[in-house]
């Protein structure tokens, strides 16, 4: 991690009171390691709020595996974009649902625009971006 820097700041009671109950909800031993995580985790959206490089995302997508050729356009989007697609992974919920999660790298430009084409065929029911970093920018 480096060298260590000790910081020091003011917050009104309110705000304070609201940290601590936040930090203690999330289970955080100590206000340095709560406050550690939140940098780190506006750092990512910042980074790919900004990014011209490459970050990582995880799509989970759940839909009806009984929709008329949705697996077959599935796979076709996946294969068409293969450079970003690092691995799938495909679940049966049931007979009916299954849950597919895939793992992509690439621009943040791209990887929304693959997210986008897959939640917008018919019978996924629902498709959730998770956005993250390669990890470089948090050293």
């Amino acid at each position: 991690m480096g060298d260590t820097v000790r910081l020091s700041f003011t917050l009104d009671e309110g705000l304070h009171g609201k940290l601590e109950r936040l930090r203690l909800h999330r289970g955080y031993a100590n206000r340095s390691e709560f406050l550690r995580d939140a940098i780190r985790h506006y750092l990512v959206q910042e980074s790919w709020r900004t990014a011209e490089g490459t970050v990582v995302g995880t799509l989970t997508l759940v839909y009806d595996h009984h929709a008329p050729g949705l697996a077959d356009r599935l796979t076709e989007i996946q294969h068409r974009h293969h450079h970003q697609i690092l691995a799938t992974t495909h679940v049966h919920l049931d007979h009916t649902i299954c849950v597919e999660v895939v793992i992509l790298k690439g621009r943040p430009a791209d990887i929304e625009g693959l997210a986008a084409a897959l939640r917008r065929e018919r019978g996924v029911l629902h498709a959730q971006l998770c956005t993250s970093t390669t990890g470089r920018e948090l050293r």
